[in-house]
């Protein structure tokens, strides 16, 4: 505090790159700058998790280069330096793998959204697969086959977007996504992977908040598709009429729904359209006995959403194909969301005690089992818990004795729910994970307990990215199977 209000002493020159110890913005071969001294051509050995190439210095220290692709011999410059490995980026490339496309955006390079664009999706994929089978290898886990792959389009895909919002020093209106590793935004006016409809509104997005009254107050935007049509929150930081009055002229010329989300301390959430019933579907078992083939989920902006339909539909599909068999079976579902599971594998005959943390997410559970009751009768009790507990997961385990259980937890895993499932064995287990490294730790720990891995696939949630999504399909011997159609008493 002494220094409070003082000029900092001007500091000498160290002659060492800025760049040094920070990391590098996103980028394509050719375009960085910078006073980074490039290496050598370095051979890329193969990519790592994280899609960046790897490659050996010639003292054996691991390279790990952005933008670098297997086979591909690279001019590679080193922006940070660590005691083990090396983290650098592709100044030129001297020998390209035939799988290096050109990227579909233009923001490639910049934008830290997509950082495999300049690899074919073919490759993307086998990449991804290849990926899971290694962490669960790491792990002493034996795949029984190579993974099974859900697959949709490589563009247009994504049905909801934050893009962030900043005012610069010089009034300069930016809104996009933020460049990788950095706080810093990187203005978008197109958008490959996101759905059309979405797309279309980024540039008249970004000319409206150039002409709010007080752009500085808007913090974010929130971007989202559904089977009503795109809806928009706008994240407010002040109420400010004239600009409200701006938005639902925007909203009107658009065709949007319009909410906004105001105050910087427990924010609310009030429509200035008509409120929409926002609603999405999913497919419902095969040759259900009552109502049409889909499934109707309600949501409200904020509650978790898969951002792919497709893949997401592909999913939920595989889920009723892998539990086959669920007429009049006890089924857990964790993390159970707003039911994206949980109603389909019902509508299969599944009795299904579905749980989630958060008391609205069940309240919106329930809503979904009510509006899809006129079709057909489903079976789902929507409760409550805490399953980072251990000891609420064991009560669950022992009051639902089931005999399947899916569950589809955040980034952080299941560990307590892993543990009591090795305590009180259930026969199948379907872990559906956004977070390969977690998976592989809690499929350790299954496997250990005497499970058995029986089938797995990756489900590519967000082409163009290293992001994986995967499913694994568990099955304990000792733990007895009821027999199909049976009740717990027989």
């Amino acid at each position: 505090m002494a220094m409070l209000g003082k000029r900092r002493p001007r500091r000498e020159r160290s002659g060492v790159s800025g760049l040094q110890g920070r990391q590098a913005p996103r980028g394509i071969p050719g375009e960085h700058a910078g006073s980074e001294e490039p290496s050598p051509g370095v051979t890329i050995e193969r990519l790592a998790h994280d899609g960046r190439g790897l490659a050996h210095d010639a003292a054996g220290k691991a390279l790990f280069v952005e933008g670098a692709l297997p086979g591909e011999r690279v001019e590679a410059a080193v922006h940070r330096t660590r005691k083990r490995f090396d983290e650098a980026h592709v100044r030129k490339v001297l020998e390209a793998s035939s799988d290096r496309v050109a990227p579909p955006c233009a923001h490639f390079g910049r934008c830290g959204g997509c950082d495999l664009q300049h690899l074919a999706v073919p490759a993307q994929r086998r990449h991804k697969q290849a990926v899971l089978l290694d962490l669960l290898a790491r792990q002493g886990i034996e795949a029984p086959a190579a993974p099974e792959l859900l697959a949709g389009e490589a563009s247009g895909y994504r049905r909801r977007a934050r893009l962030g919002v900043k005012v610069d020093a010089e009034g300069q209106v930016h809104l996009g996504f933020r460049a990788r590793h950095s706080h810093r935004l990187v203005d978008i006016d197109h958008c490959t992977i996101l759905v059309p409809v979405l797309d279309a509104l980024l540039a008249p997005l970004h000319q409206q908040v150039a002409s709010l009254s007080v752009p500085r107050q808007v913090g974010h935007l929130e971007l989202l598709d559904s089977d009503q049509g795109p809806a928009l929150v706008v994240r407010q930081l002040k109420e400010h009429a004239q600009d409200r009055e701006a938005w639902q002229a925007f909203a009107a010329e658009h065709g949007l729904h319009l909410a906004w989300l105001a105050g910087r301390e427990s924010p609310a959430l009030t429509w200035l359209t008509p409120a929409p019933a926002l609603s999405c579907r999913v497919p419902a078992a095969p040759g259900a006995a009552r109502g049409a083939g889909e499934l109707t989920l309600g949501f409200a902006p904020g509650d978790f959403l898969q951002a792919n339909a497709e893949v997401n539909r592909q999913m939920v599909a595989t889920a009723l194909a892998w539990l086959e068999g669920l007429d009049g079976v006890s089924l857990l579902d964790l993390f159970a969301g707003v039911g994206n599971f949980s109603l389909p594998l019902a509508s299969a005959g599944a009795r299904v005690t579905a749980v989630e943390g958060s008391p609205a997410m069940v309240e919106r559970l329930a809503d979904n089992v009510r509006l899809n009751a006129s079709a057909r009768a489903l079976s789902v009790t929507a409760r409550q818990a805490d399953l980072n507990d251990a000891a609420a997961v064991q009560t669950l385990l022992a009051e639902a004795a089931p005999d399947a259980l899916l569950l589809d937890p955040p980034r952080d895993g299941a560990d307590a729910v892993c543990g009591a499932l090795v305590a009180a064995p259930v026969p199948r287990v379907l872990y559906v994970s956004c977070d390969p490294a977690t998976l592989a730790r809690d499929a350790a720990r299954l496997v250990h307990g005497g499970y058995r891995l029986t089938r797995l696939a990756v489900a590519d949630m967000f082409v163009h990215t290293s992001h994986l999504e995967s499913m694994l399909l568990f099955e304990h011997p000792s733990a007895e199977r009821q027999p199909q159609g049976a009740t717990p008493d027989g």
